[in-house]
Protein backbone atom coordinates (compact mmCIF):
# COMPACT_ATOMS: atom_id res chain seq x y z
CA UNK A 1 0.00 0.00 0.00
CA UNK A 2 3.01 2.06 1.10
CA UNK A 3 4.48 1.17 -2.45
CA UNK A 4 1.27 2.45 -4.59
CA UNK A 5 0.88 6.18 -2.35
CA UNK A 6 4.09 6.74 -3.53
CA UNK A 7 3.41 5.83 -7.27
CA UNK A 8 0.30 8.01 -7.56
CA UNK A 9 2.52 10.68 -5.65
CA UNK A 10 5.45 10.89 -8.01
CA UNK A 11 2.37 10.89 -10.91
CA UNK A 12 0.66 13.29 -9.46
CA UNK A 13 3.04 15.58 -9.12
CA UNK A 14 4.44 14.34 -13.12
CA UNK A 15 0.80 15.71 -14.06
CA UNK A 16 0.99 19.21 -12.33
CA UNK A 17 4.34 19.93 -14.01
CA UNK A 18 2.79 18.95 -17.09
CA UNK A 19 -0.37 20.95 -16.61
CA UNK A 20 1.37 23.73 -15.32
CA UNK A 21 3.69 23.68 -18.46
CA UNK A 22 0.30 23.54 -20.87
CA UNK A 23 -1.14 26.89 -18.96
CA UNK A 24 1.92 28.60 -19.73
CA UNK A 25 2.19 27.75 -22.83
CA UNK A 26 -1.59 28.50 -23.20
CA UNK A 27 -0.41 32.04 -21.80
CA UNK A 28 1.58 32.96 -24.08
CA UNK A 29 0.65 31.98 -27.30
CA UNK A 30 -2.79 34.10 -26.54
CA UNK A 31 -1.01 37.13 -24.64
CA UNK A 32 2.41 37.39 -26.23
CA UNK A 33 2.03 36.02 -29.62
CA UNK A 34 -1.64 37.58 -30.75
CA UNK A 35 -1.43 40.73 -28.68
CA UNK A 36 2.11 41.78 -28.60
CA UNK A 37 2.98 45.10 -29.44
CA UNK A 38 6.98 45.52 -29.51
CA UNK A 39 9.72 43.18 -29.13
CA UNK A 40 10.37 44.18 -26.06
CA UNK A 41 7.23 42.37 -25.18
CA UNK A 42 8.02 39.58 -27.20
CA UNK A 43 11.33 38.93 -25.73
CA UNK A 44 10.08 39.17 -22.11
CA UNK A 45 7.63 36.85 -22.55
CA UNK A 46 9.88 34.59 -24.23
CA UNK A 47 12.21 34.97 -21.15
CA UNK A 48 9.34 34.50 -18.81
CA UNK A 49 8.25 31.66 -20.92
CA UNK A 50 11.57 29.72 -20.32
CA UNK A 51 12.00 30.85 -16.65
CA UNK A 52 8.54 29.30 -15.45
CA UNK A 53 9.10 26.32 -17.25
CA UNK A 54 12.70 25.79 -16.16
CA UNK A 55 11.19 26.26 -12.94
CA UNK A 56 8.44 23.61 -12.74
CA UNK A 57 11.01 21.13 -15.27
CA UNK A 58 13.60 21.58 -11.70
CA UNK A 59 10.77 21.72 -9.14
CA UNK A 60 9.53 18.35 -10.55
CA UNK A 61 12.51 16.63 -10.73
CA UNK A 62 13.36 17.54 -7.25
CA UNK A 63 9.96 16.15 -5.80
CA UNK A 64 10.29 13.03 -7.84
CA UNK A 65 13.88 12.13 -6.39
CA UNK A 66 12.36 12.73 -3.01
CA UNK A 67 9.96 10.34 -2.89
CA UNK A 68 12.12 8.10 -4.98
CA UNK A 69 14.95 8.49 -1.88
CA UNK A 70 12.71 8.34 0.91
CA UNK A 71 11.39 5.53 -0.48
CA UNK A 72 14.90 3.87 -0.26
CA UNK A 73 15.43 5.16 2.67
CA UNK A 74 12.01 3.52 4.09
CA UNK A 75 13.27 -0.14 2.48
CA UNK A 76 16.84 0.35 4.02
CA UNK A 77 15.26 0.95 7.67
CA UNK A 78 13.33 -2.05 7.27
CA UNK A 79 15.80 -4.15 5.93
CA UNK A 80 17.84 -2.97 8.86
CA UNK A 81 15.34 -3.66 11.60
CA UNK A 82 14.81 -7.20 10.00
CA UNK A 83 18.42 -7.81 10.21
CA UNK A 84 18.97 -6.93 13.45
CA UNK A 85 15.66 -7.78 14.78
CA UNK A 86 16.00 -11.35 13.94
CA UNK A 87 19.28 -12.29 14.95
CA UNK A 88 18.43 -11.13 18.75
CA UNK A 89 15.05 -12.77 18.83
CA UNK A 90 16.30 -15.92 17.60
CA UNK A 91 19.30 -15.58 20.40
CA UNK A 92 16.99 -14.60 23.19
CA UNK A 93 14.84 -17.73 22.46
CA UNK A 94 18.06 -20.74 22.77
CA UNK A 95 19.13 -18.33 25.67
CA UNK A 96 15.52 -18.78 27.09
CA UNK A 97 15.65 -22.65 26.38
CA UNK A 98 18.86 -22.79 28.14
CA UNK A 99 17.45 -21.14 31.03
CA UNK A 100 14.01 -22.61 31.93
CA UNK A 101 14.37 -26.47 29.96
CA UNK A 102 17.11 -29.01 30.92
CA UNK A 103 19.02 -29.63 27.52
CA UNK A 104 21.40 -32.95 27.25
CA UNK A 105 24.85 -32.04 26.34
CA UNK A 106 24.76 -32.62 22.11
CA UNK A 107 21.31 -30.25 21.79
CA UNK A 108 23.18 -27.90 24.12
CA UNK A 109 25.97 -27.64 21.95
CA UNK A 110 23.87 -26.92 18.86
CA UNK A 111 21.90 -24.33 20.48
CA UNK A 112 25.57 -22.51 21.18
CA UNK A 113 26.26 -22.88 17.70
CA UNK A 114 23.26 -21.55 16.52
CA UNK A 115 23.68 -18.50 18.71
CA UNK A 116 27.17 -17.74 17.84
CA UNK A 117 25.75 -18.10 14.64
CA UNK A 118 23.27 -15.37 14.64
CA UNK A 119 25.96 -13.45 16.71
CA UNK A 120 28.13 -12.98 14.39
CA UNK A 121 25.40 -11.78 11.63
CA UNK A 122 24.05 -9.19 13.74
CA UNK A 123 27.77 -7.59 14.14
CA UNK A 124 28.04 -8.25 10.58
CA UNK A 125 24.90 -6.15 10.24
CA UNK A 126 26.24 -3.38 12.36
CA UNK A 127 29.84 -3.79 11.12
CA UNK A 128 28.34 -2.95 6.93
CA UNK A 129 26.39 -0.31 8.01
CA UNK A 130 29.50 1.36 10.58
CA UNK A 131 31.81 0.76 6.92
CA UNK A 132 29.02 2.31 5.34
CA UNK A 133 29.83 5.82 6.91
CA UNK A 134 33.90 5.31 7.04
CA UNK A 135 34.28 4.56 3.10
CA UNK A 136 31.77 7.36 2.42
CA UNK A 137 33.67 9.88 4.14
CA UNK A 138 36.05 11.63 2.04
CA UNK A 139 37.65 13.37 4.79
CA UNK A 140 39.10 9.88 6.08
CA UNK A 141 41.93 7.78 3.47
CA UNK A 142 42.48 4.41 3.38
CA UNK A 143 45.32 3.20 5.29
CA UNK A 144 47.48 1.59 2.62
CA UNK A 145 50.06 -0.78 3.02
CA UNK A 146 51.47 -3.74 0.23
CA UNK A 147 49.15 -6.93 0.30
CA UNK A 148 48.53 -9.81 -2.00
CA UNK A 149 45.73 -9.82 -3.71
CA UNK A 150 45.05 -13.15 -4.94
CA UNK A 151 45.92 -14.19 -0.78
CA UNK A 152 43.06 -12.13 0.31
CA UNK A 153 40.84 -13.53 -2.62
CA UNK A 154 41.61 -16.99 -1.27
CA UNK A 155 40.69 -16.04 2.11
CA UNK A 156 37.64 -15.24 1.68
CA UNK A 157 36.23 -17.71 -0.42
CA UNK A 158 37.50 -19.75 2.75
CA UNK A 159 35.44 -17.87 5.02
CA UNK A 160 32.21 -18.27 2.53
CA UNK A 161 32.62 -21.85 2.29
CA UNK A 162 32.27 -22.43 5.81
CA UNK A 163 29.69 -19.21 6.72
CA UNK A 164 27.21 -21.01 4.23
CA UNK A 165 28.13 -24.30 4.18
CA UNK A 166 29.13 -24.50 0.29
CA UNK A 167 31.26 -27.67 -0.64
CA UNK A 168 34.10 -26.66 -2.38
CA UNK A 169 33.11 -27.73 -5.77
CA UNK A 170 29.79 -25.19 -5.92
CA UNK A 171 32.28 -22.05 -5.11
CA UNK A 172 35.61 -22.67 -6.99
CA UNK A 173 38.31 -20.24 -7.02
CA UNK A 174 40.75 -19.81 -9.76
CA UNK A 175 43.98 -19.32 -7.85
CA UNK A 176 46.24 -16.74 -10.63
CA UNK A 177 49.77 -15.10 -10.49
CA UNK A 178 50.67 -13.07 -7.62
CA UNK A 179 49.00 -9.59 -7.44
CA UNK A 180 50.45 -6.82 -5.21
CA UNK A 181 48.29 -4.05 -4.22
CA UNK A 182 48.68 -0.86 -1.71
CA UNK A 183 45.00 -1.19 0.02
CA UNK A 184 43.26 -0.89 2.96
CA UNK A 185 43.41 -4.90 4.10
CA UNK A 186 40.09 -4.38 6.08
CA UNK A 187 38.16 -2.25 3.37
CA UNK A 188 39.48 -4.76 0.15
CA UNK A 189 38.26 -7.70 2.29
CA UNK A 190 35.16 -6.23 3.10
CA UNK A 191 34.42 -5.47 -0.51
CA UNK A 192 35.90 -8.84 -1.84
CA UNK A 193 34.04 -10.62 0.93
CA UNK A 194 30.61 -8.08 0.19
CA UNK A 195 30.96 -9.81 -4.18
CA UNK A 196 31.13 -13.06 -2.67
CA UNK A 197 28.04 -13.00 -0.23
CA UNK A 198 26.11 -12.07 -2.81
CA UNK A 199 26.60 -14.38 -5.36
CA UNK A 200 26.02 -17.11 -2.82
CA UNK A 201 22.51 -15.24 -1.41
CA UNK A 202 21.20 -14.53 -5.22
CA UNK A 203 21.93 -17.98 -6.37
CA UNK A 204 20.33 -19.99 -4.61
CA UNK A 205 19.97 -23.65 -4.96
CA UNK A 206 22.76 -23.44 -7.73
CA UNK A 207 25.26 -23.55 -5.10
CA UNK A 208 24.12 -26.45 -3.01
CA UNK A 209 23.97 -30.20 -3.86
CA UNK A 210 27.81 -29.67 -5.22
CA UNK A 211 26.17 -27.74 -8.01
CA UNK A 212 29.08 -25.42 -10.38
CA UNK A 213 27.49 -22.18 -9.17
CA UNK A 214 29.97 -19.61 -8.30
CA UNK A 215 33.24 -18.86 -9.84
CA UNK A 216 35.80 -16.79 -8.19
CA UNK A 217 38.79 -15.66 -10.22
CA UNK A 218 42.15 -12.88 -9.81
CA UNK A 219 43.49 -12.01 -12.63
CA UNK A 220 46.07 -9.44 -14.16
CA UNK A 221 45.12 -7.34 -16.86
CA UNK A 222 47.21 -5.02 -18.80
CA UNK A 223 49.72 -5.50 -16.58
CA UNK A 224 48.59 -2.45 -14.91
CA UNK A 225 45.23 -3.99 -12.81
CA UNK A 226 44.65 -6.80 -10.47
CA UNK A 227 40.82 -7.66 -10.80
CA UNK A 228 38.62 -9.97 -8.74
CA UNK A 229 35.80 -11.39 -11.21
CA UNK A 230 32.85 -13.73 -9.16
CA UNK A 231 30.52 -15.30 -11.29
CA UNK A 232 27.05 -16.77 -10.65
CA UNK A 233 24.50 -18.67 -12.59
CA UNK A 234 21.69 -16.89 -10.25
CA UNK A 235 19.39 -14.71 -10.77
CA UNK A 236 20.48 -12.02 -13.33
CA UNK A 237 20.35 -8.77 -13.60
CA UNK A 238 17.69 -6.15 -15.86
CA UNK A 239 20.02 -4.34 -17.65
CA UNK A 240 18.77 -0.67 -16.69
CA UNK A 241 19.22 -1.73 -12.80
CA UNK A 242 23.61 -2.62 -14.12
CA UNK A 243 24.81 0.81 -12.81
CA UNK A 244 21.81 1.50 -9.88
CA UNK A 245 22.69 -1.29 -8.09
CA UNK A 246 25.86 0.14 -6.58
CA UNK A 247 23.86 3.32 -5.25
CA UNK A 248 23.53 3.69 -1.58
CA UNK A 249 20.20 1.98 -0.55
CA UNK A 250 19.42 0.54 -3.50
CA UNK A 251 17.58 -2.62 -4.43
CA UNK A 252 16.33 -4.37 -7.46
CA UNK A 253 12.18 -4.01 -7.16
CA UNK A 254 10.61 -7.30 -7.67
CA UNK A 255 9.90 -10.62 -5.95
CA UNK A 256 13.72 -11.76 -5.74
CA UNK A 257 14.36 -8.53 -3.46
CA UNK A 258 11.41 -9.51 -0.78
CA UNK A 259 12.87 -13.29 -0.94
CA UNK A 260 16.54 -12.27 -0.26
CA UNK A 261 17.31 -9.77 2.71
CA UNK A 262 19.76 -7.55 2.79
CA UNK A 263 20.53 -3.56 3.31
CA UNK A 264 20.83 -2.66 0.16
CA UNK A 265 24.61 -1.35 1.40
CA UNK A 266 27.08 -4.18 0.08
CA UNK A 267 27.88 -3.15 -3.26
CA UNK A 268 28.11 0.33 -2.20
CA UNK A 269 30.54 -0.47 -0.10
CA UNK A 270 32.30 -2.27 -2.90
CA UNK A 271 32.52 0.53 -5.45
CA UNK A 272 33.09 3.11 -2.69
CA UNK A 273 36.85 0.30 -1.59
CA UNK A 274 37.36 0.30 -5.59
CA UNK A 275 37.18 4.19 -6.02
CA UNK A 276 39.24 4.93 -2.42
CA UNK A 277 41.73 2.92 -3.86
CA UNK A 278 41.95 4.19 -7.43
CA UNK A 279 39.99 1.86 -8.95
CA UNK A 280 36.75 0.71 -10.32
CA UNK A 281 33.54 -1.88 -9.66
CA UNK A 282 31.24 -2.38 -12.27
CA UNK A 283 28.72 -5.18 -13.12
CA UNK A 284 27.53 -7.36 -16.11
CA UNK A 285 24.56 -9.80 -16.81
CA UNK A 286 22.71 -11.49 -19.68
CA UNK A 287 19.47 -10.29 -18.13
CA UNK A 288 16.94 -12.06 -15.50
CA UNK A 289 17.91 -15.70 -15.20
CA UNK A 290 21.46 -15.28 -16.97
CA UNK A 291 23.36 -14.90 -13.83
CA UNK A 292 25.97 -12.11 -13.37
CA UNK A 293 29.39 -11.24 -13.46
CA UNK A 294 31.28 -8.56 -10.89
CA UNK A 295 34.34 -7.06 -11.32
CA UNK A 296 36.60 -5.67 -8.74
CA UNK A 297 39.47 -3.65 -10.22
CA UNK A 298 42.72 -2.46 -8.25
CA UNK A 299 46.02 -0.74 -10.01
CA UNK A 300 48.84 -3.28 -9.33
CA UNK A 301 51.44 -1.77 -7.53
CA UNK A 302 54.69 -1.26 -9.09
Amino acid sequence: MVGTGRKKSIAFFIALGAGLTIVVILLYVGWVLLGWRSGILLFLGILLLALIIAGVVLNTTFLVREIRRNEQHDAFINAVTHELKTPVASIRLYVETLKTRTVDEDKRNEFYGIILSDSDRLLGTIEQILRTGRVGASSRKPHLAPMRLDELVSECVARARILHSIPPESLQYELGPALPILGDYDEVHAAVSNLIDNAVKYSGPHVDNGNMGIEVGAYETDGRFAEVRVKDRGAGIPGPELKRIFKRFYRIHGPLSTRVKGTGLGLYIVRSVAKRHGGRAWAESGGPGHGSTFTLQFPIAK
